[in-house]
């Protein structure tokens, strides 16, 4: 699927389930990481992570699509867009649009360093470097010292 191919798949979408058509852009950013989709406010455009049709297929571009355009014609109508609005919840139940989108990686496999604990030997995992200095156990209070980093991909 390219550009051209969503574009076409998104007017269709919002024609179907919204009764509305869709004026603006629909395109794959490759940036996005933790994503499914967006909606932009400033230009109206939406914004695909390819990554989800590549693992999940086209199924799953349809549904992040149908969440996009819930915000996309709600913010165009000047109604509650964003998700704890009431408006947003009751537009994705009507045309089945999915609150969240598959994991494209695990939390596990994310990871990059485990620190532990020097009083009580509890480990924790995080994606993104502690400061050790600053910051402490949270069982014990004592402190962290890095223990391993994970394998690079």
């Amino acid at each position: 699927m390219n550009n051209e191919s969503l574009q076409k798949l998104t007017e269709s979408i919002s024609i179907t389930y919204f009764d509305r058509p869709f004026k603006h852009r629909a395109y794959f950013n490759k940036r996005l990481r933790t994503t499914g989709g967006r909606y932009l406010l400033n230009s109206h455009d939406i914004e695909i992570n390819n990554k989800q049709y590549m693992e999940y297929g086209e199924t799953a571009i349809i549904d992040i699509v149908k969440h996009e355009l819930c915000h996309y014609h709600l913010h165009l109508q000047g109604k509650g867009y964003k998700h704890k609005d009431k408006d947003f919840k009751l537009l994705s139940q009507q045309t089945g649009a999915p609150r969240f989108c598959s994991a494209i990686e695990k939390y596990e496999d994310r990871i990059n360093y485990i620190y532990q604990c020097r009083q009580c030997g509890s480990e924790f995992p995080r994606i993104r470097k502690v400061n050790t200095s600053k910051m402490v156990c949270g069982k014990c209070k004592g402190k962290l010292a890095e223990f391993k980093i994970a394998s690079q991909k």
